[in-house]
């Protein structure tokens, strides 16, 4: 990422500037793998201005058209981030779809997420790549003993964890996260909702550890009870006492005292808010359809040489882009260097935003994760040997594709193809 950003714009990180520039929050994160038990994620809540609450979820291309129709009306936003309703990294793919959706239309704008941290180490490298210069973490305590009073489950995969191991392993990924984060130079703001008898005693000792990692940021915020949670009954700490807190964390780090408390889906400055003003459009770019399998008019080739389909899906460094030629047969179109990620469900993820306008793609081979992962995205593996224009016919008129990745099938129990056999001439 090299393009020049002026940082000082984002009005989170920059008091001073938070009456000149603003943010928006892209709902595009409705999955969360933890449970807090101060937090109750209601949809729909017109009245309510709390983090975990949206009008409606966004798909990545719905958010680059909203994005496009509020800086119509808008144009002082200078951040986009995405703040849920649920976690970032429990909606991985659609999160860093949107950011480099919105990095490569306006790259002048600051990126920016917020976390609770179980998920986001696997993501730094592409996040960094991509260019997200903030992340938030939400860390509420850094003793385990506190915060498995503060959770009621973490989820990691499949496997759901509670009490003692559940705080152990949110501290363990939250710490190894913010690690990682700093090793990237990206600024982190951390974020520690204050608790009343639960880890109000606490927040100073998340300052120093805060610190120690190298943190940039502290946001001390009260915990407002919210229906239908374990603490619906516990007391929002006194302003006094906030006031206290954040004045004693500040010998460790600089304390944010201006957050409003944004809603997923919030919109403007933070003292000009226009989330209701822009309601209306953020539920028509909800109801806009998919995108169709018609823009996909591309497919792409592993190739050594740019003649023949002779690489592994795995082993190519980079994939030739085709497209049909106006006056008939196919043309290149472009070389799009492969994701560098040592395998792995993310590299084959990132493939997948990689070829998005691909229909196909024309390979020697490939192993069973990036074909299931390719297939669920659109994106048809067809397994060759021979001449790229053999398997490009094959994939627009749909004639002959079967045979022609019957025949590598024969030819692979053979051992390698050579010359004329799969579809080779």
């Amino acid at each position: 990422m090299t393009h020049e950003i002026d940082f000082n714009r984002h009005p989170c990180f920059n008091a001073k500037v938070k009456g000149q520039f603003g943010r928006i929050h892209l709902p595009v994160a409705p999955k969360c793998n933890i449970k807090c038990n101060y937090c109750n994620r209601k949809y729909d809540c017109v009245n309510e201005s709390r983090p975990g609450v949206t009008s409606t979820i966004l798909t990545p291309d719905q958010a680059l058209y909203y994005m496009d129709k509020v800086l119509e009306k808008e144009p002082r936003i200078s951040v986009a981030g995405i703040a849920g309703p649920g976690d970032p990294f429990a909606n991985a793919e659609e999160t860093l779809e949107t950011m480099r959706l919105i990095r490569n239309k306006y790259p002048d704008t600051i990126l920016c997420l917020a976390s609770n941290g179980m998920n986001l180490a696997p993501h730094v490298e592409e996040l960094a790549e991509i260019g997200v210069s903030h992340v938030t973490v939400t860390v509420n305590a850094v003793d385990s003993e506190i915060g498995k009073s503060i959770y009621s489950w973490v989820r990691d995969g499949k496997v759901m964890y509670r009490g003692l191991q559940a705080a152990e392993l949110l501290l363990a990924r939250q710490l190894q996260a913010i690690e990682k984060l700093k090793e990237h130079n990206i600024t982190v703001k951390i974020n520690t909702i204050v608790i009343p008898g639960i880890n109000d005693h606490h927040v100073i000792d998340v300052a120093r550890k805060m610190k120690k990692l190298g943190a940039d940021l502290l946001n001390c915020m009260a915990m407002f009870p919210n229906i239908d949670t374990v603490f619906e009954d516990v007391q929002e700490p006194p302003k006094e006492q906030m006031i206290t807190l954040r004045n004693e964390a500040e010998q460790y780090l600089p304390q944010m005292r201006h957050c409003t408390r944004c809603r997923a889906d919030a919109v403007g400055l933070l003292d000009d808010d226009k989330t209701d003003e822009m309601r209306g459009c953020l539920s028509a770019c909800a109801s806009l359809p998919k995108p169709a399998e018609a823009v996909r008019p591309y497919v792409a080739v592993a190739t050594m040489e740019g003649v023949l389909v002779n690489q592994h899906l795995g082993q190519a460094i980079s994939f030739q882009i085709w497209g049909e030629n106006e006056t008939g047969g196919y043309k290149l179109v472009e070389v799009r260097p492969a994701p560098t990620e040592n395998g792995g469900p993310q590299r084959w993820l990132h493939m997948t935003r990689l070829l998005k306008d691909c229909r196909a793609i024309l390979v020697n081979d490939l192993g069973e994760s990036p074909k299931k992962m390719l297939k669920k995205k659109g994106i048809k593996p067809v397994l060759m040997a021979g001449f790229i224009e053999k398997g490009l016919e094959a994939v627009y008129t749909g004639k002959g594709l079967n045979t022609l990745q019957g025949k590598m099938h024969k030819c692979s129990s053979k051992g390698a193809c050579v010359g004329g056999g799969t579809g080779c001439g």
